[in-house]
């Protein structure tokens, strides 16, 4: 062990196997288990921290006490924390968990990853508040003094009065755009009532003189009421702030944040921008985003929580779409396609990092950094090493959050039946990170079924995702004659729903455990998983046909149509598909296949298909040749330019064209380009300009 582990069974409510657990983790000394270390037993801890040792403590409850309490000591060693009692000890196998707790400790006693670059957000105190008049005037009034405030009225303020004193803008006008995020959002509106509020003096003039009562104290006229006498126009006088002729006004202007009390948010994403808060027609809801907004201020960071790979994205080229499976699925709106230049753009300041897109990125262009999934690997090989070491059998992974998927496993371990003993909680950023890799890499390093917890906060788009990978794994694994039910993604937002699944759910028998590591190269990884797992299996198989849209296959040439043009070639961004040098070929890599698309839509004479399907033959691991051709020589010196079959094709396609009816003409297409070029300036008709 890295730390030292401080361990308490948190007053005999929970059996905690100190001996079993040291002889898993390798120590050397068994520690103490105490009963009640943030109490009576406070002195252990006391000691601990003056060893000058870095410290676990198997406790989160009272991780503000130890934390305080180590720093007033002086601790020179680093403390963490990790949660054994409501992850193991309560529950209704509570003293069948020591190899859960050995499991739980072991993979906290990892490092933190290595880090990674930052993202950082610059945010003054210009607000813009959105939203009916009667809504957004109180709120503006109550920020004025802490944030520099903008109010735009989408209701043309009807009802509303404005202010007394003049102390922030207002606007009125309907929003046609609004982007960006904490520190650099851009709105746009526009302006449609006859009364300029930026102009308009509030003399009341107007209110006075209209004789439909169709002006108030928002200043700002009910059009339904007027009737069209423009006496309030007369009344502005020299003020002209009233115009029933302007156009509407384009409006633009950019701040650092955005209170939207809008019925509908003007902007719907399931993850909205920071700085963004939309808190609906709630009161307290409305407070707490208030309270939320005046501590945006400042200097703030994150992590960048991907890396994109230009080069392998399947995305486009030469304009032409093949893959777009992270724009879909993202539900932050960070990521969107530049065809142009055949990529992707990511706005790092907009991405949540819930890892979604590294997990349906077929080509692993686009990975996830942090947590990297060789890092996420190294806690489960360390997790479930330890298990087996204290004596557990056919451990089981459960993937969840840190937010409700955390607080969903306290719950059950302190009002209902905890989690079963063999079921090791594995804590994540997002469980949208979690794909195919992690998905049959967890099983490949031991565990005998991955479960992945969503507690209600995911976006529905993740939850299809992350179903596919499933889908594609378990055809996989039943195409190795596994047996169903390994993997699960689990939509549990209540205890009694969430307690009732967990513990439903069968445990197969684990697969001997792989030696290798989990890496950050997706097909890498995925390709030593494949091996184990076909090396194990029930139905050794060499190929498994899948389903359309799987990341894996080969590829069907129409022999008769294809003109060996190479364009494909050109296309593929993964390296799957190669000419040859030797002789008018087309090769193939079924490895390095993504099933992308772009050469079947990019050949012009559509004679490629694609073929889904998992090949672990050694003919899929090279190139192969999958259409080959007659090499067409040139009829004047011989030498090799193009194939018969393309040669022959342009000959019918053009033998009756105009251009060619001149008696030799259809031979220079027979010729290469050197002899085309010599062909036609010996027997041109054409004058030459040494004669003018």
């Amino acid at each position: 062990m890295r730390q030292k582990p401080l361990l308490c069974n948190c007053n005999h409510t929970m059996q905690v196997d100190g001996k079993k657990i040291s002889n898993a983790l390798g120590m050397t000394d068994t520690p103490a288990v105490q009963s009640e270390m943030c109490r009576q037993h406070l002195a252990a801890f006391e000691a601990a921290v003056k060893s000058g040792d870095d410290l676990l403590v198997a406790c989160t409850q009272e991780a503000p006490l130890f934390t305080a309490l180590h720093a007033e000591l002086g601790g020179v060693g680093g403390i963490s924390f990790v949660n054994i009692r409501e992850t193991g000890g309560w529950s209704d196998e509570g003293k069948q968990a020591a190899p859960k707790m050995a499991a739980l400790l072991a993979a906290a006693d990892l490092p933190e990853p290595e880090p990674v670059p930052t993202v950082s957000y610059e945010a003054g105190g210009e607000l813009l508040i959105i939203g009916p008049g009667a809504a957004v005037l109180p709120w503006a009034e109550r920020l004025a003094e802490q944030l520099s405030v903008t109010v735009l009225m989408t209701d043309e303020g009807r009802g509303a009065e404005l202010p007394s004193e003049r102390r922030y803008p207002v606007y009125s006008g309907r929003i046609t755009a609004l982007d960006g995020y904490l520190g650099a959002f851009t709105a746009q509106w526009e302006q449609r009532n006859p009364i300029d509020l930026d102009a308009c003096t509030r003399c009341g003039a107007c209110i006075e003189v209209c004789p439909e009562q169709a002006i108030d104290f928002s200043y700002q006229i009910d059009l339904d009421k007027c009737k069209s006498h423009r006496k309030c126009v007369t009344a502005c006088g020299s003020v002209a702030a009233i115009d029933f002729d302007r156009p509407a006004v384009a409006r633009e202007d950019r701040f650092d944040l955005v209170l939207d009390l809008s019925a509908m948010p003007q902007i719907r994403l399931h993850q909205p921008p920071q700085g963004y808060l939309a808190p609906g027609k709630d009161p307290l809801e409305q407070s707490l985003a208030v309270a939320k907004l005046t501590q945006l201020t400042g200097v703030f960071e994150k992590p960048k929580f991907f890396v994109y790979k230009e080069k392998i994205c399947a995305h486009a080229r030469s304009e032409i779409t093949g893959c777009r499976a992270c724009i879909d699925v993202c539900s932050t709106g960070a990521i969107s396609s530049l065809i142009k230049e055949n990529r992707v753009a990511i706005e790092p300041h907009l991405c949540m990092g819930c890892g979604a897109c590294a997990t349906v990125c077929p080509s692993g262009a686009m990975t996830y950094a942090y947590p990297r999934v060789a890092d996420v690997g190294a806690r489960l090989k360390a997790a479930l090493k330890a298990y087996t070491a204290a004596g557990g059998r056919n451990p089981r992974l459960l993937f969840h959050n840190n937010t409700d998927g955390r607080a969903l496993i306290t719950r059950l371990g302190r009002q209902g039946r905890g989690l079963p003993a063999d079921l090791i909680p594995i804590e994540v950023l997002h469980v949208a990170a979690i794909g195919i890799d992690l998905l049959l890499g967890g099983l490949a390093l031991g565990a005998a079924q991955v479960v992945i917890l969503a507690a209600g906060s995911e976006a529905p788009a993740y939850a299809e995702a992350t179903g596919r990978q499933i889908a594609l794994a378990e055809d996989i694994l039943q195409g190795f004659g596994y047996e169903a039910g390994r993997l699960h993604w689990l939509g549990a937002d209540d205890l009694p729903q969430a307690e009732q699944a967990l513990w439903a759910l069968k445990t197969p028998a684990a697969l001997p455990s792989a030696g290798f590591n989990l890496t950050n190269e997706k097909r890498s990884t995925l390709d030593f998983v494949f091996d184990h797992l076909r090396s194990h299996a029930p139905q050794p198989v060499d190929t498994i046909v899948l389903n359309s849209g799987a990341p894996f296959g080969n590829i069907g040439v129409d022999a008769g149509k294809c003109t060996l043009c190479m364009a494909c070639v050109g296309a593929c961004p993964e390296g799957a598909l190669l000419d040859s040098k030797e002789a008018p070929a087309l090769r193939f890599i079924e490895k390095n296949c993504v099933q992308c698309g772009l050469c079947v839509r990019t050949c012009p004479e559509q004679a490629l298909e694609l073929q889904p399907r998992l090949s672990l033959a050694p003919q899929a691991q090279t190139a192969r040749t999958i259409n080959e051709a007659q090499a067409f020589g040139c009829i004047k010196c011989g030498k090799p330019f193009g194939t018969k079959q393309m040669v022959d094709g342009m000959l019918a396609k053009l033998g009756k064209h105009s251009m060619f009816a001149e008696a030799g003409a259809l031979d220079r297409i027979k010729m290469c380009a050197d002899c085309r070029v010599i062909d036609l300036l010996q027997t041109s008709r054409h004058g030459n300009i040494n004669d003018v």
